[in-house]
């Protein structure tokens, strides 16, 4: 069920994937990473940023498996993330950005093989970088660490780059238990203690599994967290 932030939507406005997540340079001298996926119902985005604007928690599906997530910004809305999943505040989520320009306004100091593994890699990743910026420091690592991914997925996609800030992005889950491959597997306590949750993607069976984990110093020495 949805709570009380959603609204009316117009269930005519969609658009393609490539309407929605427009590739852009935006400074950076790089192309973004193309991004997968069908058509985007924009009244789902645009429900669910209206949410997130208001310091609200919505479940969404990602670009992996279904997640729960915020503005990255409000240290209010995150703190209720970690009360949700009953995950202890000492463990940094990551969060997802739009494209590249948007990376650079979260990362301090991005190493340039990092544009490498984003553009080759042949399935979700996500890097932690030395030093993230711009984002509540509640999702920081204790020494400063931050987990980021570009989004992949047309949705999720469309989803952050309407917000126009970095969004959390964390399994829909109590802290661990397994994740949240489909709109079923969702825990019903995370379920009814979201503000809104996304329409889109409920009848897709399975996502794909929880994304690969890089850990990339300022150097540009890497290690596999996760495979």
């Amino acid at each position: 069920m949805n709570r009380p932030y959603s609204k009316k939507r117009e269930t005519t406005e969609s658009h393609d994937a490539e309407d929605a997540a427009l590739f852009e340079r935006r400074g950076t001298g790089r192309a973004d990473i193309p991004v997968r996926g069908g058509r985007v119902d924009m009244a789902d985005v645009d429900a669910a940023v209206a949410v997130l604007r208001r310091g609200g928690v919505i479940l969404y599906p990602t670009d992996t498996v279904w997640g729960i997530g915020c503005d990255a910004t409000n240290d209010e809305a995150v703190r209720r993330i970690y009360a949700i999943k009953q995950r202890d505040d000492s463990k940094a989520m990551l969060t997802l950005v739009s494209d590249l320009a948007m990376l650079e306004r979260t990362v301090d100091g991005i190493p340039d093989v990092a544009y490498d593994l984003i553009e080759f890699s042949d399935r979700p990743t996500t890097i932690v970088y030395d030093k993230g910026i711009g984002v509540s420091p509640l999702l920081l690592g204790p020494d400063g660490t931050l987990g980021v991914r570009v989004a992949g997925e047309s949705f999720c996609n469309a989803l952050v780059r309407r917000l126009g800030r970095p969004l959390v992005s964390t399994s829909a889950n109590i802290s661990g238990k397994p994740a949240a491959r489909s709109f079923d597997e969702i825990a019903p306590e995370v379920a009814v203690a979201a503000d809104y949750i996304c329409t889109s993607r409920r009848d897709d069976p399975c996502l794909t599994p929880p994304s690969c984990v890089i850990r990339l110093t300022a150097s540009g020495q890497f290690t596999i967290l996760r495979k």
